[in-house]
């Protein structure tokens, strides 16, 4: 498994291959703000997608500050992840939210698709 607490190319979700495994079938763990996608992997590690549209959030300087928040969140709970590729699609009520709050979200939703995906 690779260094704890780190967010190197083989905990992310590349190509579109990955991406489509993802949506084919996907466990859900939503808010109205922002929705996880995951499924399985063969890894022994989980894997992260973003996935934050221009039509939810306009500005690329949002855009920015939902994926570098979303990837310090996962960096910091992959531990607490099983092996599976989540993709994170932004909402546009994200938008409203503070890093605090959003952070907070993510951790909720970490603990559920975790316990959705462990059975």
């Amino acid at each position: 498994m690779p260094t704890q607490h780190t967010f190197s190319r083989e905990l992310r979700l590349l190509t579109p291959e990955h991406f489509k495994r993802v949506f084919a079938e996907p466990v859900r763990a939503a808010s109205p703000q922002i929705t996880l996608l995951a499924c399985p992997n063969t890894l022994e590690h989980p894997r992260l997608g973003l996935a934050v549209p221009k039509k939810a959030l306009k500005r690329a300087v949002w855009r920015n500050r939902v994926k570098r928040v979303v990837r310090e969140s996962f960096r910091l709970n992959q531990a607490n992840l099983p092996a599976i590729d989540i993709v994170v699609i932004a909402k546009a009520g994200v938008k409203e939210m503070d890093n605090e709050e959003l952070f907070k979200l993510l951790e909720k939703l970490w603990r559920t698709l975790s316990r959705r995906c462990n059975g």
